[in-house]
């Protein structure tokens, strides 16, 4: 029987499993390498320490109601899109709420998870930690590894010839950026259009002479900002839409994504992407395609070659004088502190079960939180991890036997890809947290809702498909999930009202009508969705 809890990283994903662990009774310990919470959110200057942290002018790419913990919202003041620093504060209101900091060892290092000798009995294992050089050895019944996706640069330096043999500029990793100072009149390449590349490029160009952004891929760019000025993934990430693409033949998807993509700006016109390519990408930048429009920003193809001072492009183009390359090319992740046999079998996420339970293990007692990147938050995502996973321990929730795992894994797990295509990672955000719900017991029914609160199943199918959502039924049902649902679009606006004018519509009634209509296609949909389970995964660009 599972009680004492190993939680490996004091970020958004080991505090929500410390949290989830101490609901179900389970006693956790977490170990944090530095001195304070916040993974990857507690941004700092130095980057001497090899810490991955963000960069200092970040902005969340998803809203704040559609990433919150799913019993926790974000207080109704914080803008919709946050900076690092709010992050930070709201990870830190959430510890001291739930009384987390308690079960927290900070500047302890997690030097090796190893099996004990009886672990095909007891599952048990031991966890040698060093704090301020002194190591210590622990025994426990399970361990939640938190450690997360970006942990170690990748830097594919192989694939650029002359960068290291040539080139006499500087080169950097996009971990290693922190503000615009250092580049200050500098012609500046960056090698990556993901969304720090994208990001770093816009800041870049305020200060540098000249900004190369290289990329080899198609890239559509959404903004935050959607329909009626609310954030984009409160109105696209909805079950209403996320039933459309399962009903609809991908093609004719495709087509209406990019049909809407381009309403913004033609991407093929900015040389970003082709409505005749499959294989794309989305990014968020609401500011790329102005620096593109202004010049600021210069498209490039990939890089074929460096000299010692210049850029040779695939297409043929040079371009002179290059003072720096910036590689935005991503990260990979690693678990040293596993021991081979469990390390070994990790290549990605789709070698875990549900990218969660390394499926060989005689007992499931070793858990991967948040190895996933999806078309939503991943702070929601691995929560619901936790919570699942924290389910299993305390005998709750029950796993297949390691045979059908492994079975599942083998059928999905895909050929291995180069790290920074990460295409093998992302998922559909509302196919995944549903798949990971259904087997935590926390998956509401829009059908049952629709019998019983029609109103709240009309807000949960055709609004946004919100962390709330997941507190409604099951264990850990919060009893203010309900409330939170029908008050989302308000809370989203009040961080706006600073200035209130007069408004004759009336967004009641016109809410009340939309109701009244959509009730028919509900009931159609809520019955499909009963008889013709959705896939699980959906791998969708983002």
């Amino acid at each position: 029987m599972v009680r004492r809890v190993a939680v490996i990283g004091a970020g958004a994903g080991g505090l929500a499993s410390v949290k989830c662990c101490l609901d179900e009774g389970l006693e956790p310990t977490c170990f944090e390498s530095s001195e304070d919470i916040g993974g990857i959110w507690r941004y700092t200057d130095s980057t001497d320490s090899r810490r991955i942290t963000v960069y200092r002018s970040v902005i969340t790419n998803t809203s704040k109601e559609m990433s919150c913990f799913s019993d926790f919202p974000f207080p109704e003041d914080f803008p919709n899109f946050l900076p690092h620093s709010l992050v930070l504060e709201y990870l830190r209101m959430y510890a001291r709420h739930f009384n987390l900091l308690q079960h927290v060892r900070f500047q302890t290092t997690v030097l090796s998870v190893r099996k004990r000798p009886d672990f095909s009995t007891s599952g048990r294992w031991e966890v040698v930690t060093e704090t301020q050089g002194v190591r210590e050895s622990h025994v426990f019944d399970a361990v939640m590894v938190c450690t997360g996706h970006y942990q170690e640069p990748y830097l594919p330096l192989a694939s650029f010839p002359g960068i290291e043999s040539r080139f006499k500029g500087q080169r950097l990793h996009s971990w290693e950026y922190r503000d615009v100072q250092a580049f200050r009149g500098k012609r500046v390449l960056v090698v990556g259009i993901g969304n720090t590349g994208g990001d770093l490029s816009v800041e870049l160009s305020q200060v540098a002479a000249k900004v190369f952004l290289s990329t080899r891929s198609h890239t559509w760019v959404v903004t935050r900002v959607s329909d009626h000025g609310f954030p984009f993934d409160m109105v696209s990430t909805t079950r209403f839409n996320s039933l459309l693409d399962w009903l609809l033949p991908s093609a004719l998807t495709r087509r209406i994504k990019f049909r809407k993509f381009n309403s913004w700006f033609n991407h093929t016109n900015y040389g970003l992407a082709s409505s005749k390519s499959s294989k794309f990408k989305m990014i968020i930048n609401e500011e790329l395609p102005f620096c593109l429009l202004s010049g600021t920003v210069v498209l490039k193809p990939n890089v074929k070659e460096f000299t010692e001072s210049s850029a040779v492009f695939e297409d043929g183009t040079t371009e002179e004088n290059i003072d720096v390359v910036l590689f935005a090319t991503g990260y990979n992740f690693s678990f040293p502190f596993l021991e081979e046999s469990v390390r070994g079998a990790i290549d990605n996420n789709r070698s875990l079960y549900n990218c969660v339970f390394p499926p060989q293990l005689e007992k499931p007692t070793l858990a991967i939180i948040g190895l996933i990147q999806l078309t939503g938050s991943i702070m929601v995502g691995s929560e619901m991890q936790a919570r699942w996973v924290t389910g299993v321990f305390a005998g709750w929730n029950k796993l297949p036997p390691p045979s059908r795992m492994m079975a599942e894994v083998l059928k999905r797990t895909p050929v291995k890809r180069n790290p920074s295509e990460r295409e093998n990672m992302k998922m559909s955000f509302i196919s995944y947290v549903d798949k990971i719900a259904a087997c935590a017991g926390v998956k509401p029914s829009v059908l049952r809702l629709l019998l019983t609160d029609p109103q709240l199943a009309l807000a949960i199918f055709f609004g946004p498909c919100s962390p709330y959502q997941y507190r409604l039924v099951g264990r850990g049902r919060w009893s203010r999930a309900r409330a939170a649902i029908l008050t989302q679009w308000q809370r989203s606006l009040q961080p706006l009202r600073t200035r209130v004018l007069a408004d004759s519509s009336s967004s009641s009634s016109s809410w009340c009508w939309m109701c009244l209509l959509a009730l028919p296609a509900a009931l159609t949909a809520a019955w499909l969705f009963s008889k013709y389970p959705q896939p699980g995964w959906s791998p969708q660009a983002g």
